[in-house]
């Protein structure tokens, strides 16, 4: 078979072709390919513009040419690259004769040396890795959890003030508002993202095992942690790590991926939620013109946008959380195990953006069905039982809490009726029966915390 949507294995390049394909550029094999062009040639052009020994005399009128390497660099280039490691058998030397070839094209024989002088493969799987996640998470990843944030504000703004029951422990609890519940969550999204922007994209950039051995032997007279320093801050955007084995360390991309799962992790509880509150009949969902809701039931529309959601972010987290257990470990100064796991961090990111626009889509559905909400506050008068023996205690009642016990436990259905019938009881001031009769399950949802 020819790879196509229809034969990939995985579901990712499959099915979710669609839902994924702008990831392609960060995340493929042509992505890490370009990405590795891209950290040689600047550090190439790093070198030039230092000065380094015979590069002093490099032509700086052609460095515009070297750059247009990396923005003409097509999927032919990307090919040759791998035919190439076909023989090396090392995929960042293949990159090395990739670069060498295009310069002496360009007439720079004398120059190819120093592509990839002084380094060993990981200062650029460890500065292409890194920048490539760095450009995926700007230009992917950020817009589209703020899409999904901004959504949610729009929709705590809409039912801000739509009274609900609340359910703690699955049993009916204090009043609140919608809004208010759609607000936990995009104040839980807005905290996890500005932690997650704090994040450093660490890089390391040493030579063989951190020490810049060949660098040093060559040029002692050179700052070389100077150099490197700014050039993986500066000139890539990236933040050095300064005391490395041959590999970087990982820390802070552990922390980044720890710190991705508990925003899908919010997400999740979020499509449960909704998904609950679906079945309550709390909200209906909206179909499109020919959409069937279930093969074998005309009457239902499933909520498969939250299932769907929910399915992907578990698959998501089980490869960020072994990503952030896996990496920061290695043998001595390196072993090879970081390498095939590297090759994977496209897939959490794809599984979490098929979740993300699946819970746009599922919010996108709900329709309010606010007569569910008013039906099932005044099927649970209880609930007020907790405001009445509050403002009992305020006016010094003795034990109001055992008296409302009483009336809320009784094996029959508490009512308006039956509470109001309960306070008639009370040997208390007709002002503060008039008080406790205000009080009704639709209106006693707090304080207005959505502004």
């Amino acid at each position: 078979m020819h790879l196509t949507q229809l034969t990939a294995i995985s579901p990712v390049d499959g099915r979710y072709h669609g839902r994924t394909n702008e990831l392609q550029q960060y995340f493929s094999e042509f992505g890490l390919i370009r990405y590795r062009v891209i950290v040689e040639v600047e550090y190439f052009i790093a070198l030039v513009e230092a000065g380094v020994g015979p590069l002093s005399s490099f032509p700086v009128d052609r460095i515009a040419d070297l750059r247009g390497i990396c923005s003409n660099f097509s999927e032919a280039d990307a090919q040759w690259i791998k035919d190439s490691e076909k023989i090396t058998n090392h995929d960042v030397k293949a990159v090395e004769y990739f670069l060498k070839d295009r310069l002496s094209q360009l007439g720079l024989d004398a120059y190819v040396e120093f592509i990839h002088f002084g380094l060993t493969s990981q200062d650029i799987n460890n500065t292409s890795v890194p920048l490539s996640i760095k450009e995926a998470m700007l230009e992917v990843y950020l817009p589209l959890i703020q899409k999904v944030i901004d959504r949610l504000k729009v929709l705590k703004n809409e039912w801000k003030d739509v009274s609900m029951l609340a359910h703690t422990h699955g049993q009916p609890a204090s009043p609140t508002r919608l809004g208010k519940e759609i607000q936990v969550f995009s104040e839980r999204l807005e905290i996890q993202l500005a932690q997650l922007k704090n994040v450093p994209y660490s890089a390391k950039f040493g030579g063989a095992t951190g020490n810049f051995n060949a660098h040093f032997v060559a040029f002692p007279e050179r700052n070389w942690v100077e150099f490197a320093n700014n050039f993986v801050n500066e000139k890539l955007g990236l933040s050095r790590s300064q005391t490395t084995t041959q590999i970087e360390h990982y820390d802070n991309l552990a922390a980044m991926f720890d710190n991705l799962k508990r925003i899908n992790t919010i997400i999740l509880d979020l499509n449960r939620d909704m998904w609950t509150y679906i079945s309550m009949d709390y909200f209906k969902q909206r179909l499109k013109e020919g959409e069937i809701g279930s093969s074998a039931m005309p009457h239902k529309v499933n909520p498969i946008d939250f299932e769907n959601s929910e399915g992907n972010i578990g698959i998501a987290n089980a490869l960020f959380e072994h990503l952030a257990a896996k990496l920061p470990v290695s043998r001595l100064q390196r072993d090879l195990t970081d390498s095939t796991v590297l090759r994977t961090i496209g897939m959490p990111f794809a599984h979490t953006l098929i979740s993300f626009k699946s819970t746009l889509n599922g919010l996108d559905k709900l329709l309010l069905n606010e007569q569910a909400f008013v039906d099932d506050l005044e099927d649970n008068w209880a609930v007020v039982a907790e405001a009445i023996q509050t403002i009992l205690r305020r006016e010094g009642f003795q034990k109001p809490y055992e008296a409302l016990k009483g009336l809320t436990r009784k094996n029959e259905r508490v009512t308006k009726d039956s509470v109001h019938a309960f306070i008639d009881t009370l040997e208390v001031s007709s002002a503060l029966k008039s008080e406790l009769k205000m009080v009704t399950p639709h209106n006693y949802t707090g304080i207005q915390l959505v502004q």
